[in-house]
């Protein structure tokens, strides 16, 4: 007899539909076929233990399992569950009446309990498109199964419970959750504000443009300035996610397994900080299953790389072009995939080993040419592709103790917000584009206009600064947000002045 159950393979941040046919005839071997890697082919053991533990048999027979469509590489230990149903259909030991209604993943163990499984999210957003009934999945999973409405999400905690209720011997309401309800409630729950942070009124008005524009930032200063503890209240300012956005972020977090028991979509921007130890391929994502890295992870959010020119030259190179494209291709010799990569880049560096170079107070001991020796670990393509470049100075007392209370991160973000509308209603026409950040080069001559006093300054500083056609694209495009904050549609000569301030690393002889 044949059984057919089916299953899901997750490629890049979708998933695509298994079909898992099992046939039990005369002989006494087992075949599995269709592509499946070495933990697909060790499900035979977990199997075999998990039906024997609650009284079923592994067929003393020929046993073959087709995996189709057989050229897609099967991975994993999800198809446990699957591939036992199938087996006991295919040996007529129990009748699934309901069987191809439903879509079935989970990972055996030898008692017959269910472990979770990555991934869950895009597989049930398939199960609803190809209009299955529902989704039997282990039950630490179905929280985050249950974002997708319109599909029956069965959580379960053992073989034999989802036995029964294919059955039709067990009742399993299925879990129903008002995710759009959770998800508007978490949108103003922020671990870090602005108003925490005494002082630093020039780097606050920097984020603020940054995050009003979407542009990437460095931040160059002495330790214990506030780099970091800036760079963490980013995400409080930016716009709140929307639901399309949301999902996505959720998606790609569920490909890595990053979502936890209690998971439903993400409400809050993501901020990545990875150690300078990191590798390229845990950077851009990659591995022989490929798996998204840390700047997917921060997809819609920030990638935050403290101590910039301690990162290995490689891992900082290889992000160079999805800082340009927003999204990276992870290429292999049978697969391509794409990960979504549109997130905001925000570094920190010392401005020189010692940290103390440029410091009111503390003197530099670091040797001549050392200084520029340290900056010139940070290549000047990728400066070119960082918008503001701030200069951060140390508090100083006064402000520090001040009892003065800084501005929020809600009112910072109500004038964010503000400038994101305006973009958004610039760039109907170009659905990919939202903020000032992602304009192409042709949108820029015809968005960022400048009258004859603004080429005049920009001249000057582009032969001063000795600046690239990028850095040229760049300060037109921060004058733009900065000019939306402002709430004019000219961009002015006051705008472009502030724009160019923020390229202090194109300088000659900034070090110097």
């Amino acid at each position: 007899m044949v059984a057919k159950t089916f299953g899901s393979a997750v490629s890049g941040v979708d998933a695509k539909l298994i079909t898992i046919e099992v046939n039990v005839g005369q002989g006494t071997s087992f075949f599995m076929v269709g592509l499946p890697d070495s933990a697909v082919k060790e499900s035979q053991q977990r199997v075999e233990s998990s039906l024997k533990y609650f009284g079923y048999r592994m067929p003393r027979q020929k046993v073959v399992i087709n995996l189709a469509p057989a050229d897609i590489r099967k991975e994993g230990s999800s198809y446990d569950l699957p591939l036992a149903m199938g087996i006991l259909q295919a040996s007529e030991q129990v009748e699934f009446p309901d069987l191809e209604d439903y879509l079935i993943m989970g990972e055996l163990s030898l008692d017959g309990r269910l472990r979770t499984i990555k991934g869950v999210l895009p597989i049930a957003i398939e199960a609803r498109k190809r209009g299955f009934k529902g989704f039997i999945l282990p039950k630490e999973n179905a929280k985050e199964a249950a974002i997708v409405n319109k599909l029956d999400i069965i959580g379960v905690e053992t073989l034999q419970e989802a036995i029964h209720f294919l059955e039709g011997k067990e009742e399993i309401a299925p879990l129903v959750t008002d995710t759009r309800n959770i998800f508007y409630n978490s949108l103003e729950e922020y671990a870090f504000d602005f108003a925490d942070v005494q002082g630093q009124e020039n780097i606050k008005r920097a984020m603020e443009i940054a995050a009003a524009g979407g542009h990437n930032v460095i931040m160059i200063g002495p330790p214990g300035a506030g780099k970091t503890m800036l760079a963490k209240r980013l995400p409080s300012i930016l716009p709140p996610l929307s639901l399309q956005e949301a999902l996505e972020t959720t998606k790609i977090h569920s490909v890595a397994g990053k979502l936890g028991a209690e998971a439903s979509l993400v409400a809050q921007r993501p901020f990545r900080s990875p150690h300078h130890t990191i590798s390229d391929v845990a950077l851009v994502g990659g591995g022989g299953n490929p798996q998204p890295g840390e700047i997917s992870l921060s997809h819609n959010g920030v990638l935050f790389l403290d101590e910039l020119p301690e990162f290995k030259r490689t891992v900082l190179e290889v992000m160079r072009q999805p800082l340009e494209e927003r999204r990276v291709t992870i290429s292999r010799a049978k697969i391509s995939v794409d990960f979504p990569a549109n997130f905001m880049l925000v570094a920190s560096m010392n401005p020189c080993p010692c940290g103390y170079y440029n410091h009111p107070d503390k003197e530099c001991v670091c040797g001549p040419g050392v200084v520029q020796k340290y900056l010139n670990r940070v290549s000047g393509p990728l400066l070119d592709r960082i918008d503001l470049h701030v200069e951060v100075t140390p508090v100083n007392f006064e402000e520090m103790t001040s009892d003065g209370k800084s501005e929020s991160s809600k009112s910072i973000r109500q004038r964010v917000s503000l400038a994101r509308e305006r973009q958004l209603n610039r760039f109907t026409d170009s659905p990919e584009v939202y903020c000032n950040a992602m304009m192409p080069s042709h949108t820029v001559k015809e968005v960022c206009k400048i009258n004859q006093a603004g080429k005049t300054l920009l001249k000057t500083a582009m032969e001063r600064l000795g600046l690239s056609a990028r850095a040229y694209d760049r300060i037109l495009k921060v004058s733009r947000t900065i000019a939306d904050l402002a709430g004019t549609d000219e961009i002015r000569v006051e705008h472009l002045a502030e724009a160019i301030q923020y390229r202090s690393l194109d300088r000659d002889g900034w070090a110097g």
